[in-house]
């Protein structure tokens, strides 16, 4: 014989759980007369074939034909009423599910006018929070015919429609702002976010509180993606990996190796380098000969060093000091040979 339960509560604090389930499995026996407590912070959805019908919110509540309508007009009304029925019961926490994370599992590519390669690859992370507000539809969409719905069933989801939403307007900004003044622009990203997105979180009956970006840069490894994307030729991509590897040698005390390792790895990227930097003047529109040509000429200044390694002349001075390529110093000035760029860059 099943169970007729005449009291049905809840009481723990649903700190991660967004639904509960009573009883988790099978369905509810209820009767005309049974004891319905919810809690502060609680309401409770009543279903049954699948259709969420009556809400109760918090207090302790007698089951009637005047309170639960559309549920009792379903079941026959037999023995004075006080036939036995069953439904699924559904608690729902009603408080705020603040301090949820969120983060780029990829980098965003954005517009980055008027600025190196005109295109970006943006990293960020943050906060938000959400709420319940209509337990009904949340129940209905969402939950089905689970035994309980935590914070972590969801998440995925969440994150999937901030991000969308973040990565629209991103691109929107950036077509009138680099990504320097967009970087700057945090909390408004923020407040835009929220606004756009909320008609998404409304439509499972939720209602996101708050949007928080806590921080948003370029990525660290912005080359090798683009490049992996298809936005960067060999020559820039050598280009930005000597740049990267100079500045490292510069920091690397014991030099040599983080350099060797920056450059040289890989498909030959120094002697791809090297030809590249080789046949810049057979890509300029009227070349002439010598180092107007865009040719390396036998000796260098650091700064026509660094403008064939496109970097500024102290990364030169900083690799020289640091032991990693060869010069010759006459007084206070340093004089590179062709052939110890190229075997720097060959390492």
């Amino acid at each position: 014989m099943a169970r007729i339960f005449d009291v049905v509560e809840y009481p723990r604090e649903m700190k991660d759980e967004i639904v509960h389930r009573f009883p988790e499995t099978g369905v509810a026996d209820l009767r005309i007369g049974s004891q319905v407590i919810v809690r502060e912070g609680q309401n409770v959805v009543f279903m049954r074939d699948g259709r969420a019908l009556d809400v109760f919110g918090p207090g302790r509540h007698t089951i009637t034909t005047a309170n639960i309508p559309l549920l009792v007009n379903l079941i026959s009304q037999a023995f004075n009423d006080r036939t036995p029925f069953t439904a699924e019961v559904y608690y729902v926490s009603m408080r705020e599910f603040a301090d949820q994370k969120w983060g780029t599992p990829q980098p965003i590519i954005v517009r980055n006018p008027g600025v190196g390669l005109g295109v970006a690859l943006l990293q960020g992370f943050g906060t938000y929070s959400y709420q319940v507000s209509d337990p009904q539809q949340f129940v209905n969409q969402i939950v089905g015919a689970q035994g309980y719905y935590r914070t972590g069933d969801i998440e995925n989801r969440l994150r999937t429609m901030l991000l969308a939403k973040l990565q629209d307007l991103l691109g929107e900004t950036t077509a009138k702002s680099n990504v320097m003044e967009l970087i700057g622009q945090t909390n408004e990203l923020s407040a835009a976010v929220r606004a756009t997105v909320q008609d998404d979180f409304l439509a499972v009956g939720l209602t996101l509180k708050s949007f928080y970006i806590g921080n948003l840069k370029p990525s660290s490894k912005s080359a090798e993606e683009l490049r992996a994307m298809g936005m960067l030729d060999m020559q820039t991509y050598t280009q930005l990996q000597a740049a990267d590897a100079m500045r490292e040698a510069a920091q690397n005390p014991s030099g040599g190796a983080g350099l060797t390792a920056g450059i040289g790895a890989g498909m030959g990227i120094g002697n791809a380098l090297s030809g590249a930097l080789g046949n810049v003047g057979q890509q300029q529109a009227a070349p002439a000969s010598g180092a107007a040509a865009g040719a390396i000429p036998d000796v260098m200044t650091p700064d026509e060093a660094a403008q064939f390694l496109k970097v500024s002349a102290e990364d030169v001075v900083a690799a020289i000091e640091a032991g990693d390529l060869k010069a010759r110093k006459l007084g206070n000035a340093y004089r590179i040979s062709k052939d110890s760029l190229q075997d720097f860059l060959n390492g």
